[in-house]
């Protein structure tokens, strides 16, 4: 019995051993794939990704790096991302044409941002149409949105937080290039800015008062009411003259005289028209 407990005894000690060995030696050999390791989009490549072909199947697309995919000539390609108050994004997509030769003239592209209530929203810097040549290997379409505001009124069109959707489409190409390969690259970038550039406070007034025939000093600042004239030679104020008719308003006049001269022109022509009556004969 003593043996048999020695033997376990040193078969458990080498299973340790083992493993102990197995333990030092694996980060050794682990360090290197570590080392070479690196994120998707990490250094700002391109990443596959996805487009919609609608508003309602529209493609997440996040800022940092661009995404890549595959599409066909003609397609209606749909991308939403993002946006918070302050924030001003900027969109960009390259498109990789079709080798030349089996294009048949040129095209035009066009990307559009829509806003969430689908409102197409203003580009303030950017090209937001090019026209490719028959030869032309890429066309580059960007385009910069407005400051997203924190508010705004109910009719206008400023841009609010929210989803915004990117659409990129063949506006202008010959039928027979529909359908034609293409490489599209997507992006979104933006720069954050104040919340609310419109909190600030009037310190001056935009219109100073004008009171004419006073001269100021230079750096007075103009009292609220004019000075009032003084001397032999002031000007009296002009009083209006009050009669009769003084509080009846020139309206009035011409639609009362209006309706005496329609009353006679009306009896004239009753007059004018009028034939008397034949009595019939007695016999």
């Amino acid at each position: 019995m003593r043996t048999a407990h020695l033997l376990r005894t040193a078969a458990g000690l080498t299973a340790a051993g083992a493993a102990l060995l197995a333990g030092a030696s694996a980060p050794a050999s682990a360090a290197p794939a570590d080392t070479g390791t690196a994120s998707p989009g990490a250094s700002g490549s391109a990443v596959p990704g996805t487009a919609g072909t609608s508003f309602l199947t529209a493609a997440a697309l996040g800022r940092g790096a661009p995404v890549q995919l595959s599409a066909s000539t003609g397609d209606y390609l749909y991308w939403a991302f993002g946006a918070a108050a302050g924030q001003t994004a900027t969109v960009g997509v390259t498109v990789s044409l079709p080798p030349a030769a089996n294009r048949h003239g040129a095209a035009t592209w066009t990307v559009d941002v829509f806003d969430g209530l689908r409102r197409r929203q203003a580009c303030t810097a950017g090209t937001q149409t090019a026209a490719a040549a028959a030869d032309a290997a890429t066309v580059s379409l960007d385009c910069t949105l407005r400051q997203v505001r924190s508010w705004a009124e109910p009719w206008s069109g400023d841009p609010l937080p929210g989803t915004y959707y990117v659409r990129l489409s063949a506006t202008d190409l010959p039928e027979p290039d529909l359908g034609l390969p293409v490489r599209v690259e997507a992006r979104v970038t933006s720069e954050d800015g104040d919340a609310e550039p419109e909190g600030g406070g009037l310190r001056a007034p935009l219109v100073p008062a004008v009171h004419p025939g006073a001269t100021l000093a230079p750096g007075a600042v103009p009292s609220a009411a004019p000075p009032a004239p003084s001397g032999p030679s002031a000007a009296r104020p002009v009083e209006r003259a009050r009669g009769w008719f003084s509080g009846i308003s020139s309206r009035w006049i011409w639609t009362a005289g209006g309706g005496v001269l329609a009353a006679l022109l009306g009896v004239a022509g009753y007059s004018l028209t009028r034939h008397p009556r034949r009595r019939p004969s007695a016999g």
